[in-house]
Order: structure tokens, then C-alpha cells, then sequence
């Protein structure tokens, strides 16, 4: 069944995002038609549109998205019309060395579904016509949309929709960095800079593996008072300190065990991996722009055994990953109502996009009527 939808287009590259009525072509083989109840409104989006992150236009957005499957194509199995799903940014085949190996975020085929399905085609169409590309073989900020079964993990109905949407990216990027890539210890210090949905996350995510010191870093009151709410134990203004890596330092005593740039700045990793002690490990989970650069004195790799490494997704195995942070949610150690600044109409989207840009939320959500 082919539908109709109002969707989240970037038509051009630098402007500001429109919305529109398109086509959504039904399932094929190995696919399913989602109704979405709800979409994030991450930053990744707003890259897609300023070209941070590189992807040809028109381009409906979103990859944060939860909803209900209304039709699947030939040869799925797993997942069946009334299944309460969420999407997956990044496609995961099963079959490669990455998938086998336990490292599905780093799929090979993920690369080949950046802006349309694994195939190379896409379902969506506009009023002429033509196609529109997809964000990261999504395109969840509509009303509906087709993906590959790559993309889909099924949910417990009994989970409310518009608070597991974001478990799709900025709660398991976060979280994931976190409790998979830097496997944070009971006891431990860690430094958290940049306080938006990712950084938010990644300071819960500290929270509840346990370390004793979580230091939030920010240039926003604002946003170190919320990551206060998210478990941080200190907070830090960036633009208070002369030299930040000297303040860290004086205030952990001695360094941090662990550092997390959620910024997308090459400098800003260089300050994360400059505050660890010997030993420590920095986690770069912010995307940066594709010419940007991170420097580090090459010795101390050596002699203070310190680690500088990149955490895609927060190293996420979204089939086992998604249950345990929802079951997290459900026994209270997990916050995601908290995420949630405000909430928008489809038709609200350029507004929830104007606000991302200015900082003003955790977490826009749209929902879907």
C-alpha cells in the first residue's frame, strides 16, 4: 500500500529544513512500512543540513524514530504488521566480519545505506515525482516511511513510543560510549565535555556504571544545571577557565580516569585526552567536520599509556542494547522523560530545528498525530 505523508526535507544544503506532503512507496523484499508515533530531533540531523555530514539533497531526515510496522515485504521474518519498533541508524547486515565479530556498528553495509536503502534505491517520492534520498537508510521524520529490516528492532509494546524514540541515537550513542566503548568502572573518574542530548547521555551513562566523580563541562549553566539532573557530581563552565585541562586536573586530582568529547571538535578532544591520568582512556563520540584535526602529544601514548580512541553509535548492538536500556528506563535508572525539552507538530519541525541550532533543548520530539 502506497501512503501518503507529511515529511521533514532538506531540499538544500545550508537552508532551512520544509516540510512537505511525499509518496511512500510500499515494502519490497526484506522490508516494512512504519507509522511513526515519534522522531528525535538530533544534532546529526542538523549536520545533514549544514553539511557537517556530507549527503547529497532533497533528504528527508530524522533517524531517531519509533513507531508501528502497517506492512512488511516478502521474506521477513521477525517482524509482523502491529510490532512496536524503533529505527537503527546504522544498517546492520549480520553477515560481515564487523557483525560477527560483535562490532555491528561498524558494518560494512552501513556505508552503502547512507542516504538510501541498502540496495541503492529509496521509497520515497515527491509531489513531481522524484525521489528523495533518506538519512542513514531511515528517513524517519515523517509521518511514515519503508526501511530495510537492517535498520528495525522490535520493542515491547508496552513501552511508551515517544520515550524510547530516543533510545535510536542520542541515548544509546551516550549511554553506549559509556557502559560499551570505554566500559567505565564502580569508583572511577570521569569528565564529560559538552552537555547537549549526547553529553547528557554519556553522564548518566558514567552514572550508572558506577563512577564516583562525574565532571560536566559546558559553556551553558543551563545545561551543567541539567546534567546535574543526569548524575553529574561537579560541573565546570568551560569559558570560567583560563586553561581547562589545568582546572580538571587541580579538581580530580591528578586527572580523569576517563574523558568523553561529545562536542565534535578537534580541539575539544585534545583537552579530553589532555585531562586523563596515566592510564586513562578519551572517547571522541562527537562527529566533527570532515577537515578537522585532533593533536596530541604522540610520547605520552607511550609512556603514560594513555588511550585517544572513537566510540561510533556507543559501540551499539541494538538488538540486545535497545531491551536493556528500555528495562533500565522501566526500573528508574535510566532518564528519559527528563530528555525531553519540548515537543513539536511536524508541521513545527523548522522551529525545532531553529531551536537545536540555538541550544535550547535536550531533546525536541516530534510526534505524530
Amino acid at each position: 500500500m502506497t501512503q501518503q505523508a507529511r515529511a521533514v526535507v532538506c531540499r538544500e544544503t545550508g537552508k532551512p529544513v520544509v516540510v512537505e506532503t511525499v509518496t511512500v512507496d510500499p515494502p519490497k523484499q526484506g522490508e516494512v512500512m512504519m507509522k511513526l508515533a515519534a522522531c528525535g530531533v538530533c544534532h546529526s540531523d542538523l549536520s545533514a543540513t549544514n553539511g557537517t555530514l556530507p549527503l547529497p539533497t532533497p533528504l528527508v531526515l530524522g533517524h531517531e524514530g519509533a513507531g508501528v510496522i502497517v506492512a512488511v515485504g516478502e521474506g521477513v521474518t521477525g517482524l509482523a504488521v502491529g510490532d512496536h519498533v524503533l529505527s537503527s541508524f546504522v544498517s546492520m547486515c549480520g553477515k560481515c566480519r564487523y557483525c560477527q565479530t560483535g562490532r555491528p556498528q561498524l558494518c560494512d553495509q552501513a556505508a552503502k545505506a547512507a542516504y538510501t536503502l541498502p540496495d541503492g534505491t529509496n521509497r520515497f517520492r515527491d509531489a513531481a515525482g522524484q525521489p528523495l534520498n533518506i538519512f542513514s537508510g531511515c528517513g524517519v521524520m515523517a509521518e511514515y516511511a519503508t526501511l530495510h529490516t537492517d535498520n528495525v528492532v522490535k520493542i515491547d509494546p508496552g513501552m511508551p513510543l515517544d520515550k524510547a524514540a530516543l533510545i535510536g541515537c542520542g541515548v544509546m550513542t551516550g549511554v553506549g560510549a559509556a557502559t560499551n566503548t570505554a566500559r567505565v568502572e564502580p569508583g572511577s573518574v570521569a569528565v564529560v565535555f559538552g552537555c547537549g542530548g549526547v553529553g547528557l547521555n554519556a553522564v548518566q551513562g558514567c552514572a550508572i556504571a558506577g563512577a564516583a566523580v562525574i565532571l560536566a563541562i559546558d559553556t551553558s549553566d543551563a545545561k551543567l544545571e541539567m546534567a546535574r539532573q543526569f548524575g553529574a557530581t561537579h560541573t565546570m563552565n568551560a569559558k570560567a577557565e583560563e586553561n581547562i585541562v589545568k582546572a580538571v586536573k587541580k579538581l580530580t586530582g591528578g586527572g580523569a580516569d576517563y574523558a568523553f568529547e561529545c562536542v565534535g571538535l578537534g580541539e575539544i578532544a585534545a583537552q579530553a585526552y589532555g585531562v586523563l591520568r596515566k592510564g586513562g582512556k578519551a572517547v571522541v563520540v562527537g562527529v566533527a567536520a570532515p577537515k578537522d584535526t585532533t593533536v596530541v602529544k604522540t610520547a605520552t601514548l607511550t609512556f603514560e599509556e594513555k588511550t585517544l580512541t572513537g566510540s561510533y553509535y556507543g559501540s551499539a548492538r541494538p538488538q540486545q542494547d535497545f531491551p536493556r536500556l528500555i528495562q533500565l528506563y522501566r526500573n528508574k535508572r535510566l532518564k528519559l522523560d527528563e530528555l525531553i525539552t519540548r515537543t513539536y507538530t511536524i508541521e513545527e519541525a523548522p522551529q525545532a530545528f531553529a531551536d537545536l541550532e540555538a541550544g535550547r533543548n535536550a531533546r525536541g520530539v516530534i510526534l505524530f498525530g
